[in-house]
């Protein structure tokens, strides 16, 4: 959800973490959920990022003071929505990616691994740079 006239974290320090994981019981209806609370979780705490999402995998991006990071991702950790929660950074930065979106969603594009890919292990063989340049072209493109 784009916040209409918020821009957090220009020129300023935040935490930016990157997990991915494996959905457990998906379907749009618990994505629907998912989105409503992180929206308005992260509203409150000035969080701001982005999940895509496909049937076989979550990755998404938290950014936001560490502290706020830290407590959405222990969130997050304890959901059993979530199997396999892995970690792929954690690190400050001196700007934000999705600086007025509360939590942007969007489904896995083709630059993406493919699910057999996944299977075959690509996320675990994927460094830190790869999904941050996911992020980061997702971060230029128009919302769908």
């Amino acid at each position: 959800m784009v916040v209409p006239g918020i821009e957090w974290g220009r020129a300023m320090t935040v935490q930016r973490l990157i997990y991915w994981s494996q959905p457990f019981g998906f379907d749009e209806q618990m994505l629907a959920g998912i989105l409503m609370q992180a929206r308005r979780n992260n509203l409150r705490d000035g969080l701001t990022g982005a999940l895509i999402v496909r049937a076989d995998v979550y990755l998404q991006l938290l950014e936001g003071p560490s502290d706020a990071v830290d407590a959405c991702f222990a969130r997050i950790r304890r959901d059993n929505r979530h199997l396999a929660v892995t970690t792929v950074s954690s690190q400050l930065v001196e700007d934000r990616l999705f600086p007025q979106w509360t939590m942007r969603d969007d489904p896995a594009q083709s630059w993406m691994w493919s699910a057999s890919e996944v299977e075959d292990g690509a996320m675990e063989r994927a460094t830190p740079a790869a999904f941050v340049a996911i992020f980061e072209r997702l971060a230029t493109t128009a919302a769908v």
